[in-house]
């Protein structure tokens, strides 16, 4: 019987090559059966080589942006037929790590091996970046959503394709193939996207706070010079054009900077930006659009809470969160699972992906990069469990869980240092003795797991109008070692609560932070306030600590207090003025 389905499967591709159909055949397992499980989708390759060209293709206002294209070939030879087409909306049309996504392990990089599973595969340069003409205004602003809609059915009516197109990217390219569904294209059919920011104002200045993220390239015409040109551009005269008009690009770190507050207008850009730029603003249009998406997040990454409030706010979505930092998969064969959405949603292949749980995340027991299998579960929703958040006071004799009256009291330090917390998109949190005031339990008698998103309530007396206000959940490991899992953040003069304008995952207080919102701190006062802590899935192994640790200040920020040096606060713990974290803990 197997030597007949295998028969049977290499007649229908010989037929289809011939008539230029593109067609992939799943693995077969040793019954018959289609082998589709999680990250095991590994179908015979179809072609193995490929061609590439790169050349402009103009937008609807006239704006040229750069094309790289890679078509399955043979011989030396565009196969001729139509094919399904993913595209990559990106920096620079060849690999760059200044696209925020470098080569990974399988990572997104690698998508464009796809041309030798029957697909198209093209990497488009943004407005105003890499080969591209224009002006960046902003940063995912809809001038740069419209060329999304112009490129997918540019994509859409070519010879070569079928008119099925999908999208993928990662960090600001995961964003840009985001708005891309916010634009409702009528050919895109599918989106895979990791690490992008449902709403531009939590992502990059979470809690009020200017931490880790960058603002963009900030190029030079030297910079730009130095890329790999257009075909037919040897002399890179074009290539001079386009840089010379990158120069008039909005300076993102001037337009940020000038916008504290959720709802502040800038004057570089004409518009309220954090709202233009943020997928929330266009929540209707992106559940109108019916677009299927595949969300890929890490729970060592900053966004992770973006992910999963996208998938809270989308019909049918996708959610994979693994051990990662930003952008990363290791231990995930990542193109092979993004074949299993593609090759569903373009190509109508049962690969198994409809049926699949809504949500998969990585359990995760190690601080430490995973060498190893990862431990995944499944989950219908989001938190996985309904076991309620649990209450570890921050008692005032520095014990997590003591009732103990009294104030915890450190001096803010702006001049902290992590050496080993890496850099860029990929920095982490790190626990710096004596920066703030810890909270420590008792050994734990058996291993105990945290799932959910972590709730910080904490009463402050601070001696100046406000202050940043960090919290990290650590583990203290017998040996003393201790390690950030997650960590929260917030302003203190940006407390207020307010409903919020999307759905949040259950008991997520949300921050409006307008710039009428804002209320200053009475020195010396005690004042309450209370912000998440992104979520996370770990387990404490039974002889390690839970460890509480509130500071003023991360060796991340980008725009701290400009006063903050030397600022005293004091954590009230009292009946009166109780501070806790709420822990998701699962009940076993």
């Amino acid at each position: 019987m197997m030597s007949r389905i295998r028969w049977f499967l290499a007649g229908l591709i010989a037929v289809a090559v011939v008539a230029g159909l593109a067609v992939v055949v799943p693995r077969i397992g040793e019954s018959g059966e289609i082998a589709a499980d999680f990250a095991e989708y590994a179908p015979t390759p179809q072609f193995t080589e490929r061609t590439t060209e790169t050349f402009y293709v103009p937008m609807s206002d006239g704006t040229k942006l750069a094309v790289l294209l890679h078509r399955p070939a043979e011989n030396g030879q565009a196969v001729d037929g139509r094919f399904p087409v993913i595209w990559h909306h990106k920096l620079d049309i060849y690999p760059s790590p200044k696209d925020g996504v470098g080569p990974k392990e399988a990572g997104y990089s690698n998508l464009t091996s796809m041309s030798d599973q029957g697909y198209v595969v093209a990497q488009v340069a943004r407005r105003g970046n890499g080969q591209s003409f224009g002006v960046r205004r902003g940063y995912h602003d809809r001038v740069e959503a419209q060329d999304a809609y112009d490129v997918t059915e540019w994509l859409a009516t070519q010879p070569w394709s079928n008119g099925q197109v999908g999208v993928y990217g990662c960090s600001n390219t995961g964003d840009a193939a985001m708005h891309a569904v916010s634009m409702r294209p009528p050919h895109l059919k599918a989106a895979f996207a990791g690490c992008f920011s449902w709403n531009k104002y939590d992502a990059m200045r979470r809690g009020g706070i200017a931490a880790q993220w960058g603002y963009g390239p900030t190029r030079k015409v030297e910079d730009d010079l130095a890329l790999t040109p257009v075909s037919g551009d040897d002399d890179k005269t074009l290539l001079r054009q386009a840089a010379e008009q990158h120069q008039l690009s909005t300076p993102l770190a001037q337009m940020w900077a000038g916008m504290p507050y959720r709802d502040d207008y800038s004057t570089l850009v004409g518009s309220r930006f954090w709202a233009e730029g943020s997928l929330s603003t266009y929540a209707d249009q992106i559940r109108e659009s019916q677009v299927p998406l595949y969300i890929v997040g890490g729970w060592r990454d900053e966004f992770r809470d973006q992910g999963i409030v996208t998938a809270l706010n989308t019909s049918g979505s996708k959610l994979l969160i693994g051990p990662w930092r930003h952008c990363e998969n290791p231990g995930l064969a990542l193109v092979q699972e993004a074949q299993r959405f593609f090759d569903f949603h373009l190509k109508g292949i049962d690969t198994g992906i409809d049926e699949a749980p809504p949500i998969r995340y990585a359990i995760v027991d190690s601080i430490d990069d995973p060498t190893g299998d990862i431990g995944w579960r499944t989950a219908e929703s989001w938190p996985p469990t309904s076991s309620g958040l649990t209450d570890f006071a921050l008692g005032g004799d520095g014990v997590l869980g003591s009732t103990a009256p009294g104030t915890s009291r450190f001096t803010v330090d702006t001049v902290v240092e992590c050496p080993d917390a890496g850099e860029g998109s990929t920095v982490q949190p790190c626990h710096v003795p004596g920066a703030g005031a810890s909270f420590v339990g008792a050994a734990l008698e058996k291993d105990t797991e945290v799932t959910g998103t972590p709730i910080a309530d904490v009463t402050v007396r601070v001696d100046r109008d406000d202050a940043h206000i960090f919290a990290y959940i650590e583990d203290v490991a017998p040996d003393g070692t201790v390690s950030v899992i997650t960590e929260g953040r917030l302003t203190a003069s940006l407390r207020a609560e307010t409903e919020a304008p999307y759905e949040l995952p259950a008991e997520v207080p949300f921050h409006r932070s307008y710039r009428e919102d804002a209320q200053p701190l009475t020195p010396g006062e005690a004042t309450r306030m209370r912000f998440d802590i992104l979520p996370m899935s770990y387990v404490f192994r039974a002889g390690h600590r839970i460890q509480v640790t509130v500071t003023g200040y991360d060796h991340r920020e980008t725009i701290p207090l400009p006063d903050a040096q030397g600022s005293t606060v004091e954590i009230v713990s009292d009946p009166s003025s109780p501070s806790l974290v709420q822990l998701p803990v699962a009940q076993s």
